[in-house]
């Protein structure tokens, strides 16, 4: 196996066990690896650190194994028996009430560059790493010798690798083939998962404890549901007793799943209706009392998916919560989330202060949320924290 030999003093992160080993700490490499091919970590005085994939990049390896042993098939298998495990455990998998969970999510689940989603009998595969990618295979018969309902691995990574990995990739079935039915069942609500063409495997399970308790809050009001995408907290806003649901998007795709979905679990609601539109537009033009809402969600996408973009997203953030504190009702509960991995919860909960503090209103913190317990954050990797949210009330 190639080695990596660090520099002096640049293995105490490793002892802690954090999964990245940065370019700028290595002193030699013994041989010439290819991106994706598994390195032996050692430090200065050759002892021997950890195992795990390299690739070209500021993280020149990222960390499979802090013990040494033979990565060979039954080492992913064992990963892949102990992600399950703990979903099961957590209560998670339930054939009637809930199909869909997130089976692996990266460094949380010891297989950083890998994320796996299980919606009823398929499960999508994203790499995001080349390491990944070349064990694509051998991670797909892991999967479906290990977690019983699983009859189908699609691979959806065309767009996560590296863009300038030595690769090219191609989105497709690895076992199992294209299912009839492309739905999923969360909390016992139906939902359709188009992990084909959607965003990301399809669909966001990051949110389902927080739809959950939106749908708590939901009861007699006015629910405006911001970048709704698939139109999950729409859902749960119908099924708590909301009065009125308004989902809004700036794509017409997201707008027809969204329509799709409440028509699937309320068919013929006329509490329901959806608005292609950018959201700071729909925003602007409430202009009575009349219009505005009881309750307001705003999920939007990234705003920075790199540090350079950080500043321009932090005000984002700020714009963004500020029109949402001016158009709500007094009494109002928003529930704001970023998923920026770049923007930590302090600057985050700084953007969300200065809105606040801007639109005049008075505001109180009656939840500080994250992601859930199936997008485990490794300890010794707070990196992996990316989901933050707060649920808000407004005077």
């Amino acid at each position: 196996m190639i080695i990596i030999q660090l520099k002096p003093k640049k293995e105490e992160s490793l002892k802690r066990f954090h999964p990245w080993v940065f370019s700028g700490a290595i002193q030699k490499i013994e041989g010439k690896p290819a991106e994706g091919d598994l390195v032996e970590v050692l430090d200065n005085q050759r002892n021997f650190l950890a195992i795990g994939h390299y690739q070209i990049g500021s993280i020149a390896v990222r960390v499979v194994s802090f013990d040494k042993l033979d990565v060979d098939d039954s080492f992913w298998s064992r990963k892949i028996q102990l992600a399950y495990a703990m979903r099961v455990s957590l209560g998670l998998v339930d054939p009637k009430k809930n199909n869909t969970y997130r089976l692996v999510h990266g460094e949380g689940d010891s297989l950083p560059g890998l994320i796996v989603d299980v919606y009823d009998e398929t499960a999508v595969m994203q790499a995001h790493s080349v390491g990944m990618h070349e064990t694509r295979e051998i991670l797909a018969k892991a999967i479906v010798e290990n977690v019983p309902q699983v009859k189908h691995v699609y691979y959806k990574s065309a767009t996560t690798l590296p863009f300038n990995a030595p690769i090219t990739p191609e989105d497709g079935y690895l076992i199992g083939e294209e299912t009839p039915s492309l739905s999923a069942i969360e909390n016992g609500l139906e939902f359709h998962v188009d992990w084909l063409r959607g965003q990301k495997t399809g669909f966001f399970v990051d949110q389902r404890e927080n739809r959950s308790l939106l749908e708590r809050y939901s009861k007699g009001k006015s629910v405006l549901n911001m970048f709704c995408y698939t139109g999950g907290f729409s859902v749960y806003a119908l099924r708590g007793g909301a009065e009125v649901v308004h989902s809004v998007d700036s794509s017409t795709k997201a707008i027809a799943l969204t329509d799709k979905n409440v028509e699937l679990n309320y068919p013929n609601d006329s509490r329901h209706k959806s608005f292609d539109e950018d959201a700071f537009k729909y925003l602007n033009n409430l202009h009575t009392f009349e219009q505005k809402y009881d309750l307001i969600i705003l999920d939007p996408p990234a705003f920075a998916k790199h540090r350079e973009a950080l500043r321009n997203a932090l005000k984002g953030y700020k714009r963004l919560n500020a029109k949402a504190f001016e158009q709500i009702k007094p009494g109002g509960i928003v529930f704001t989330f970023s998923c920026s991995q770049v923007v930590s919860k302090e600057q985050f909960r700084l953007a969300v202060f200065s809105a606040a503090a801007e639109s005049k209103r008075n505001v109180r913190i009656l939840h500080q949320l994250s992601q859930p317990a199936d997008h485990p954050i490794n300890i010794y990797h707070p990196e992996g924290e990316y989901l933050k949210g707060l649920v808000l009330w407004v005077e």
